[in-house]
């Protein structure tokens, strides 16, 4: 029987589930990811009352728990005097799986002199595969939203990830991933030292201000390492979500008259 799609729509349908980030056909099956979580956390209560048991059990040694990698990802950020000294310790981490199947680290793009430093998730396909931030189409909409109020990342806006790993299948990061990483966030800001900081999408909310809902969070002006910052819906939920456009125009436009007020 023939499809009742035609070939044109069946390839805009593919190329739009390509943008969304499906890129690898995984079962013809539904997947029960609760229970396959639930089965996780019970395998790792076991085996974490199997080891109690070990421990006193006698002539048994049991290894001893490697290294804290947040403790690990403080020491090494800590120790970055500069941009290229921070980008050689992230590439030098090994303790984030996500490292593994990431073809590239996505560090930064734009001017560190800039006023404006952008935080977006983590990296996407296109930013993956170019070693860039922003360099899809979500990418090309930050920037004519910049373009809008006179800034670009040739010369006012510096821009940067919460994680510098793609997730496999763009799926969200984990809290686990996020905290190891945070430290070379933390001290990113600290060595870039942007007058305003802009907070795009829930996981870099969630990374920075310990919330989620940025329907909620957008246009509200906070604090993050002790320079202002504006949460913002992240280009990609523009693209899916065009009605919420005007809450963007109106947090681009408070972002502008910030920096003219700060006027420096």
């Amino acid at each position: 029987m023939e499809s009742a799609l035609d070939w044109h729509t069946a390839r805009a349908l593919l190329e739009w589930q390509f943008e969304m980030g499906v890129d690898e056909a995984i079962s013809d099956r539904p997947i029960d990811r609760f229970a396959i979580e639930q089965a996780a956390r019970e395998a790792a209560a076991s085996q974490k009352a199997q080891v109690a048991v070990a421990r006193t059990a006698p002539g048994i040694v049991v290894p001893e728990k490697g290294p804290d990698p947040v403790e690990v990802a403080l020491a090494s950020a800590k120790a970055a005097a500069d941009l290229a000294g921070l980008r050689a310790a992230m590439e030098a981490f090994e303790h984030c799986e996500l490292k593994r199947g990431a073809r590239n680290l996505v560090f930064c793009d734009g001017n560190p002199a800039g006023r404006v430093m952008i935080i977006g998730e983590a990296p996407g396909r296109d930013e993956d595969r170019i070693g860039k931030p922003f360099v899809g189409k979500a990418g090309q909409l930050l920037d004519r939203m910049l373009a809008a109020i006179d800034l670009s990342r040739d010369d006012s806006v510096y821009i940067t990830n919460v994680l510098p790993w793609r997730p496999p299948q763009n799926r969200d990061p984990k809290p686990d991933e996020i905290a190891m990483m945070l430290p070379f966030l933390q001290r990113h800001i600290a060595l870039v030292d942007p007058d305003l900081l802009v907070i795009a999408g829930n996981i870099s909310c969630q990374a920075l201000l310990g919330k989620r809902g940025i329907t909620r969070l957008r246009g509200q002006w906070t604090e993050v390492a002790g320079r202002p910052a504006l949460p913002m819906f992240h280009p990609a939920y523009l693209l899916r979500t065009p009605a919420a456009k005007r809450e963007a125009w109106a947090d681009l436009l408070e972002l502008r008259t910030r920096l003219e007020a700060s006027g420096k």
